[in-house]
């Protein structure tokens, strides 16, 4: 049966549908069509809200070097929402550090921190898994993995046991960052059977949990990571969270676990209509990562919040990544007002030409020395060591049997600096910023423009995330109506941020 349509034109009517609207504790009557009362912590998968702790289905993403920082993770814990601390590129004691810190000043309130794929510096990884182990840390999310390792497998692993119901219980939860179904199988899918009969071997996980791992999925939430900052592969969400779900169901389907993983959507979520788009695709939580570094508690610098607040959707570019710049592996950043994207792509040029440091001719060498270096790359290779004898010997080792490497080296350590630039906000350095960014950011802006969120020292994790989820579950509300035949004008429609006072009075 075909729904009548009633076009709601007269002002005042518009007005009192938009309060209804808004209003999302009662439901809205518009002659027959009908929207239910819907609270922000009813979008996304309860499941979800139940595993983790959480009041709503929404994470913050682990931005490296802290840039998400413990003050972003203690917010989230205050504000009901998961959040990953951004371990990545951080020193072993650092991390450290933060763990203790979190534990101390969250409690019991659920956050996680960031396991990062490590293909040229597999012995941190394996470090850092130690570390994770060693410290309880049982939440983390992976990030950068192109395959399963043997880290994050001894991870999931390690603790896997049986309740005295039978049920299997998963100590080590693993949040999965994806963006190309290859990669999801793995992780919607158990750990190899091979990997997990060296761990055994080699005693790093007993036989019970070789045995059990066999019947769980690696990780029991897979992000679909989209368009976003830092690493990706620039896929639009529309195509690749469906195709992931469905994915997800076949493998289901195919292992019969006794808990279906779940599925939730990154990589361009920064307005309430992107959030109640990537809620009513089927996402059973939505992650969030650039409008968070421009936000006040992030361990970026304020430099750096200001370059983000005025940013568009278009000032993002691709560049080499530090940590898989050998590989050719790009990460999108920031365009606006820093020159790193350009000058790190001039170094994969020289790398992919020159087989040493030694072998580079002087007028190619003089430039970089005096412009981006701004010292002799003898004296960049000294203060490389250094870092690496500290970090990872076995770099330097390799580094020493092969020129190749050693270049390699050289010029990562501009690109490592160059986010470290940014975070400290050094003024000399800031053609040289490296700041992940996707387009994401650029849409929030477009959205606060003329609000009080214009302003980047208003913006706050929480008061963020409140509006997003605010605004998603109003937008999801007039959905409902418009597909029983209510047309509903622009200014009904539109959603404007709401301070901390209101939505408190809203939420609460």
């Amino acid at each position: 049966m075909t729904p009548s349509h009633r076009t709601i034109d007269a002002k005042s009517d518009a007005t009192l549908l938009g309060r209804s609207l808004r209003d999302l504790r009662r439901p809205v009557r518009e002659g027959d069509a009908f929207a239910p009362a819907l609270l922000p912590e009813s979008l996304g998968d309860p499941e979800f809200l139940r595993e983790h702790g959480v009041r709503y289905a929404y994470a913050t993403g682990s931005m490296a070097n802290a840039i998400a920082s413990i003050g972003i993770v203690e917010a989230c814990g205050r504000a009901g929402l998961l959040g990953f601390f951004g371990a990545a590129g951080l020193p072993l004691e650092k991390v450290e550090e933060a763990v203790v810190r979190l534990k101390s000043s969250l409690g019991s309130k659920t956050h996680g921190y960031n396991l990062i794929h490590s293909p040229n510096e597999p012995d941190l990884e394996n470090a850092l898994c130690d570390l994770y182990l060693r410290k309880g840390v049982h939440l983390v999310e992976a990030s950068a993995f192109m395959g399963l390792t043997p880290s994050i497998v001894r991870y999931r692993a390690t603790g896997l046991h049986r309740a005295p119901d039978g049920a299997i219980v998963a100590p080590n939860k693993i949040v999965a960052k994806v963006s190309r179904s290859e990669v999801a199988e793995k992780f919607l899918s158990p750990a190899p059977e091979p990997v997990l009969r060296e761990l055994a071997a080699a005693g790093l996980v007993t036989a019970e949990e070789a045995a059990l791992a066999a019947e769980v999925p690696m990780a029991q939430d897979v992000t679909v990571e989209a368009d976003s900052g830092g690493h990706t592969d620039n896929r639009p969400l529309i195509s690749l969270l469906p195709a992931i779900i469905a994915l997800r169901d076949r493998l289901q389907s195919k292992h019969r676990f006794a808990h279906e993983p779940r599925v939730g959507a990154a990589g361009g979520i920064a307005t309430p209509a992107s959030a109640a788009a990537a809620y009513m695709m089927g996402a059973a939580y939505v992650m969030t990562g650039s409008v968070n570094q421009a936000c006040v508690e992030s361990g970026s610098s304020d430099r750096v919040r200001k370059m983000l607040a005025e940013a568009g959707q278009a000032d993002v570019v691709m560049a080499p990544a530090a940590d898989m710049f050998e590989l050719g592996v790009k990460v999108q950043v920031l365009k606006r007002g820093t020159m790193f994207a350009m000058r790190g792509a001039k170094l994969y040029e020289i790398y992919r030409s020159y087989d040493s440091v030694e072998s580079i001719p002087a007028s190619v060498r003089g430039p970089l020395e005096k412009d981006l270096f701004r010292e002799s790359l003898d004296s960049v290779w000294t203060k490389t060591r250094e870092f690496f004898l500290k970090r990872d010997p076995s770099q330097v080792e390799r580094a020493e049997r092969e020129p190749k490497h050693k270049l390699a080296l050289v010029f990562r350590s501009y690109l490592g600096q160059a986010s470290r630039w940014a975070n400290a906000g050094v003024a000399d350095r800031a053609l040289d910023y490296q700041v992940w960014c996707g387009p994401a950011m650029g849409a929030f802006n477009e959205w606060v423009k003329g609000s009080f969120l214009e302003i980047p020292e208003n913006r706050t994790i929480s008061l963020v995330a409140h509006n997003l989820l605010y605004g998603a579950a109003v937008l999801t509300r007039a959905h409902f109506l418009r597909c029983q035949g209510v047309a509903l004008d622009s200014e009904t429609l539109r959603i404007q941020p709401q301070t901390a006072d209101e939505l408190d009075r809203l939420l609460d």
